[in-house]
């Protein structure tokens, strides 16, 4: 018998600081700082989910919709929306909060696919998802979209 879990059980809620490290020379967050934090806390929904490793396989288009900046507050949150046989697709919001006026704003998002791994990283079965709210039982049937379009644009 397959086990599942819902989607909250492994969503994941990480929390970063814009530091001059992080930015261009005009001080906004650079994208490739953006999209390692995004693929940390994905990762760490996947393995949660699975109890195993978990390994990037795809990351969808990414969608930069706002800058940050030095010292904004970072809040990224991955939630998985579907699960396949060894592979699941995680949902990634990301929002930036200014520390005075402490005014939030979506900056980025995207969907990551990341592929379980047994002991010999052969990929290996995850639990299913069982989605309880209509927001996540419209995602879930959406993932099958999008994993069709993922097969077909390879």
């Amino acid at each position: 018998m397959q086990i599942s879990k819902t989607p909250k059980h492994s969503q994941t809620i990480m929390t970063e600081v814009v530091f001059p490290n992080d930015t261009n020379p005009m001080g906004m967050l650079q994208g490739g700082r953006m999209v390692q934090w995004m693929d940390i806390a994905s990762a760490v929904c996947a393995q949660n989910h699975a109890e195993r490793i978990c390994v990037t396989a795809s990351i969808d288009v990414v969608k930069f919709k706002a800058a940050a900046k030095v010292g904004d507050i970072i809040t990224i949150k991955a939630k998985i929306t579907r699960s396949f046989n060894s592979s699941m697709e995680i949902f990634v919001q990301a929002w930036a909060k200014k520390v005075i006026s402490q005014k939030a704003y979506l900056i980025n998002e995207a969907f990551f696919t990341f592929v379980a791994l047994d002991e010999n990283a052969v990929p290996t079965v995850v639990p299913k998802v069982r989605p309880t709210t209509d927001e996540e039982k419209r995602e879930y049937t959406k993932a099958d979209e999008r994993k069709m379009a993922r097969i077909l644009n390879k």
